[in-house]
């Protein structure tokens, strides 16, 4: 298909993505859904695992298969966004007061879901199709472990924010966790991907050419980025346009070097000064990003996600497997280890609830490994099973957690109202 044929699929095949995703987050709105969950379920629902099931000439003929490229592409513009502006948020939320309980509780939601992964990916090694082509079982099984640790630090502190939790105890403690959390969880897939080559001189380029990054960034990068936001001579349109070039000038270069555009763009956020100026180059880049871009990833994702290969029982097996994993791995060990420093019942839950969701942040690593080939269409199904359900447990699950303390307190009241006076 040529240049000239390609475009006008493109174009209607945007103006389907977008108007779908909008369509679904509303009904899933109705239910309390955030919109990131509901832009992960219309991707699927685009893909082979519905449209493709009922209507496969409709399907093939809005993404044709040398569309896909395009849309990659694109979708990673979005994602490079989409990670400076969580870059931002992480660097904004500092770990103070709660440090030690917030180390603990990362660490604890770290290691569960990690070791819990591992483990499940070699006890089930030659039973279940997972492994890609020429992908050693320790990387294979490495990978379901950090897929499983990460947590959705944007989505996170967004459910916090919409739900008027900022500023509450278990909130501050989520942000904290999550943010170590998830910074820790990106430095693991780094290394499973640097191993995952199999070759000294990819490893060497990714591990050297990461120190040179990092070195660059804490000596130069804040001076660059400061600059930036803070010269005189610059209005708003030439800082987003800055902000935008550099951002693509670092995308490029992490992806060079095996890190990834994501990673990049992460780290530009982070070393993002604090200003006015600052919040409103985030403010103008976000909503595109989020409105336009993110949708084709998730459409993207979704077109390479088949959940007919769960008809498969070993493969459907290991699916519920790795979600009761998941689960118990993050939302039992981030309670858990709330409780141990001593946090109450309810913030230990609530914790645990926040610190569960997957979302954005594992289809991102999902489609990493799939790219770098670690990861096969079957695996790639089930971790994003793995992201739909622990994500979309979250909000339903806070409010369980509201009404179970609702009913505690009307309990607890209800017999003082009554004892009679003497």
């Amino acid at each position: 298909m040529t240049p000239t044929q390609l475009a006008p699929r493109f174009f209607i095949a945007v103006a389907v993505i977008l108007l779908f995703c909008k369509g679904v987050a509303w009904l899933l709105g109705k239910v309390g859904q955030p919109a990131v969950v509901s832009e992960m379920l219309a991707g699927v629902l685009l893909g082979p695992s519905l449209l493709g099931l009922l209507l496969p000439d409709v399907k093939d003929a809005l993404f044709p298969t040398s569309l896909l490229p395009v849309l990659y592409v694109v979708g990673q513009v979005g994602l490079v966004l989409f990670m400076f502006q969580a870059g931002y948020a992480f660097g904004a939320h500092r770990v103070t007061g709660l440090a030690g309980t917030a180390g603990v509780v990362s660490l604890a939601g770290v290691a569960a879901p990690l070791m819990l992964g591992v483990l499940l990916v070699l006890v089930t090694a030659g039973a279940v199709p997972i492994r890609a082509a020429g992908t050693s079982l320790g990387v294979s099984a490495a990978f379901v472990g950090v897929a499983l640790a990460i947590t959705a630090f944007p989505m996170l502190a967004r459910i916090i924010t919409e739900r008027g939790h900022a500023g509450t105890r278990h909130g501050t403690l989520a942000l904290a966790s999550g943010a170590i959390d998830d910074m820790v969880a990106w430095i693991m897939l780094a290394v499973v991907l640097a191993f995952a080559s199999g070759r000294a001189g990819p490893a060497v380029v990714t591990a050297g050419g990461a120190i040179l990054f990092a070195l660059v960034l804490w000596f130069v990068g804040r001076r660059v980025t400061t600059a930036l936001m803070t010269s005189g001579g610059l209005n708003d349109g030439a800082r987003v346009l800055g902000t935008v070039a550099l951002l693509f000038l670092v995308a490029w270069y992490t992806d060079e070097i095996g890190l990834y555009a994501v990673f990049g763009a992460f780290a530009i956020g982070v070393v993002m000064p604090r200003t006015g100026n600052t919040d409103k180059v985030v403010e103008t880049l976000t909503p595109i990003a989020a409105t336009v871009f993110l949708p084709l990833f998730f459409t993207y994702s979704g077109l390479r996600t088949e959940f007919g290969l769960l008809g498969s029982p070993p493969v459907l097996l290991f699916a519920v497997a790795c979600v009761t994993a998941a689960i118990v791995g993050k939302f039992g060990a981030c309670w858990a280890a709330a409780r141990f420093r001593g946090e109450s019942q309810g913030v230990s839950l609530r914790v645990g609830a926040l610190m569960n969701a997957r979302g954005l942040m594992q289809l991102i690593a999902l489609n990493v490994g799939l790219e770098a080939g670690i990861v096969n269409p079957s695996l790639f199904t089930v971790l994003v099973l793995v992201a739909l359900v622990t994500t979309m447990m979250t909000t339903p699950l806070l409010s369980w957690i509201e009404r179970r303390e609702a009913r505690t307190s009307a309990t607890a009241a209800r017999p003082a109202a009554l004892t009679p006076m003497k």
